[in-house]
């Protein structure tokens, strides 16, 4: 360094004894010089990661916390007849955490249904700090979704993306709050597209690699463009390593709806559809097995109106191609009542189009019925057939005569119940603190249920009362 010091100064060079070696030397310097120039060219060069910065900031804050609770009172006759038990408090604080997406400007936030369902203290905690009491404007247990609101103004929003253009493989950030960890971000890439798990009735989930756990509900599954295009709904495992999202177009079309109505407009056809195999569609003389079956039709619904049979196979639905029934469930549903549809249909090897005008679907599921009692398929009561408390029966099991209530005659030991090991014999004498009597009373409190929803049972064993708590 110093002879190269020396040489950019234009010193003497009489400290070289003999000059003829000036060339050599100066030669040397340079091939040093340039060796690190030469090694730094011929170094690899690599992608560098993404950068997600510049969309973290512009969707974190529009992303909150949810904190819910509610009280839960006993009473006496909701207690067993235990000293022991009798002194233990009569009230307990049943609290949950979630996320949740602001929509408006004005206050509306997308969630979970399953966050805020049946809590009475509702309280969204702004990424600013801000704290807000929140109200339950709508929710819907066959989509798990909810919008709730707070009384506030110009709040950050993030902008809707189209779900329907997301491709498997792209960058994805999961936006939420997991374990009470608020504002927290994770990354991924989108896994696969329409999962159908059974989780909800209405599905076509998102699946994604990005981290999310117990919290991250409701909250934000957005692209690379800072754009909304998932609320993430569940987990798959223990680990969080699989996780799912609602399609951003689903959740605002029920959003929409849920602000205009406070409920969940949704078409009606009245068909009973099932997958076309790839046997069934060479039966049937199908290029491809696609499509929907039809294998029954309700009575004086849009279907049997317009014309359509059993063994029909649905392969379009107003302009859009049908490729398995989950596709037709959710064509239709999103399809405005009272339009009129073409359908297009395979019927006796050849292509056949009806027109379809669509009704609104009717609010209550329908449960599976036998004639020895009714089940459940779509709740935490599923699992369990009961019938109604028969003279007989209360003097079999040694109950009063005039004891009323719904006899559980057989249980799925893979359900809920069976994993609160209620058996055949119990007598259900309360749901959710309803009376029940009869079958009826039974179909009535399941079809307000959601899938996500906690049943608390009241029911008689060996003559003494307990309570038992279904969790789905």
């Amino acid at each position: 360094m110093a002879l190269t010091h020396q040489l950019a100064l234009g010193e003497d060079f009489h400290m070289f004894p003999n000059r003829h070696w000036f060339p050599a030397v100066l030669t040397a310097v340079v091939v040093l010089l340039a060796v690190p120039a030469a090694q730094a060219q011929r170094a690899p060069t690599f992608n560098a990661p993404p950068n997600f910065v510049p969309v973290v900031k512009a969707t974190l804050p529009s992303v909150v916390n949810i904190s819910s609770a509610r009280t839960i009172r006993l009473r006496d006759d909701q207690i067993p007849d235990d000293p022991i038990l009798r002194r233990l408090p009569r009230e307990r604080r049943i609290s949950g955490l979630g996320s949740g997406v602001i929509v408006s400007a004005d206050g509306y936030i997308l969630t979970n249904r399953h966050v805020i369902a049946n809590m009475e203290d509702i309280k969204v905690t702004l990424s600013d700090k801000r704290e807000f009491k929140g109200k339950i404007v709508g929710t819907d247990p066959r989509s798990d979704l909810a919008v709730i609101k707070i009384n506030a103004t110009g709040l950050p929003t993030i902008p809707w993306g189209n779900s329907d253009r997301l491709e498997v493989g792209e960058y994805v950030l999961a936006i939420g709050n997991p374990y009470g960890l608020s504002q927290t971000v994770t990354q991924g890439i989108v896994s696969a597209l329409g999962r159908h798990l059974g989780i909800t009735d209405y599905e076509g989930f998102i699946q994604t690699d990005a981290s999310i756990n117990p919290g991250n509900s409701g909250g934000a599954l957005v692209n690379v463009r800072g754009e909304l295009v998932g609320i993430n709904v569940a987990i798959i495992g223990s680990s969080g390593g699989i996780g799912l999202a609602i399609p951003s177009n689903s959740a605002r079309t029920v959003m929409t709806s849920l602000i205009k109505s406070g409920r969940v407009v949704r078409g009606f056809l009245g068909v009973q559809i099932r997958d076309v195999t790839t046997a069934l569609a060479k039966t049937l003389g199908l290029k491809e097995a696609r499509g929907a079956l039809v294998g029954q039709i309700v009575t004086d619904s849009p279907a049997a109106q317009a014309g359509l049979q059993p063994g029909d196979v649905i392969l379009r639905f107003n302009g859009k191609a049908i490729d398995d029934p989950h596709a037709l469930r959710s064509t239709v549903a999103a399809t405005d009542v009272g339009r009129t549809v073409k359908v297009d249909l395979w019927r006796d090897g050849k292509t056949k189009t009806v027109e379809v005008k669509v009704a609104e679907l009717p609010a209550a599921p329908q449960a599976r019925s036998d004639p020895a009692g009714v089940s459940v398929d779509t709740t935490a009561l599923a699992g369990i057939e009961v019938r109604a408390l028969t003279p007989a029966d209360a003097l079999k099991l040694n109950l009063p005569a005039d004891m009323r209530g719904l006899l559980i005659v057989n249980v799925d030991e893979d359900s809920a119940a069976g994993r609160a090991a209620l058996r055949d014999g119990d007598l259900i004498v309360r749901i959710n603190r309803l009376p029940v009597v009869n079958v009826d009373d039974f179909r009535r409190i399941h079809a307000r249920l959601g899938r996500a929803d906690v049943v608390m049972l009241h029911i008689v064993r060996g003559g003494r009362l307990a309570v038992v708590v279904l969790e789905p």
